[in-house]
């Protein structure tokens, strides 16, 4: 019989490991703990009441969601490609996807400005075509699915890497094109790695800052989503922002415990066993 791995055979975790996993707790903790420690709750119902809080509330859900859905319709063929098609540039083509993650978001912001701003490489064609990104609603999306794709990009491309690759020869043994290979075996193999990825796109949309104030700016009811609000109420009233704060918080917080709740578990836990 097989001993479990986190059974007595493997002895007592060492100090040397436990000690700096709990500092890395308390690091984690402890700006949070802080955080609400310094809120004046007094405030929070008459802030979540307000006009302006409300507008940005209802941005952030909208344009996070909307995003995520673009990232959902593109990303699932690029994960695809890069887990399962041999091409020539297939590692530069990953390392493109992964730049968006370690660029500074303001640098992402003015990456998207040179691309589809007016004077942008982009930004004639779009005019003529009578569309305007930058500055407004779309221009939000646009930024929340720059910095969020790769995150979903590398979750569906792991579950895909992860998968038996052998089901796809099977069916295609069988007749199958590969488009249906890919719909009707690869697809569903990779799903809860597929959730997991949008789980993680979804929250990075959420407290997406840097990029949309570049690329979309600061307009209540357009562009101003939490994010941008806890910035402009910084400026002139702090106990503001940290009640902003600690509404977006408990938003993601409740918001990711529910999806936990339901099916993110299952959709990690299939991840992991691919």
């Amino acid at each position: 019989m097989t001993p479990r791995r986190d059974g007595p055979a493997l002895g007592r975790a060492p100090l040397a490991l436990l000690v700096p996993a709990a500092l890395a707790v308390l690091f984690l903790l402890l700006p949070l703990v802080a955080l609400l420690a310094r809120t004046p709750w007094g405030r929070l119902g008459d802030e979540l009441t307000s006009r302006p809080v409300l507008d940005a509330l209802r941005l952030t859900v909208e344009t996070s969601l909307a995003s995520t859905l673009v990232v959902l319709v593109v990303g699932i063929p690029l994960a695809w490609l890069l887990a399962r098609v041999e091409f020539p540039g297939r590692s530069l083509a990953r390392a493109l996807v992964i730049v968006p993650l370690v660029l500074p978001p303001v640098v992402g912001g003015v990456a998207l400005l040179s691309a589809f701003g007016r004077v942008g490489l982009l930004g004639p064609a779009l005019r003529s075509a009578g569309i305007t990104l930058p500055f407004t609603t779309a221009g939000v999306v646009v930024a929340h699915a720059f910095v969020s794709l790769p995150f979903f990009v590398l979750a569906v491309e792991g579950a895909l890497r992860a998968s038996d690759e052998e089901y796809d020869v099977v069916a295609a043994s069988l007749g199958a094109s590969r488009l249906t290979v890919f719909l009707r075996v690869t697809l569903p193999l990779a799903w809860p790695g597929v959730l997991a990825g949008l789980v993680l796109a979804w929250a990075r949309s959420l407290g997406e800052f840097g990029a949309t104030i570049t690329f979309a700016g600061n307009y209540q009811g357009t562009t101003r989503t939490m994010p941008s609000a806890i910035y402009t109420a910084l400026q002139s009233d702090q106990d503001a922002a940290i009640v902003l704060a600690v509404i977006l918080l408990l938003f993601c917080v409740a918001v990711l415990a529910l999806l936990r709740e339901r099916w993110f578990d299952q959709a990690m836990a299939g991840t992991v066993r691919g």
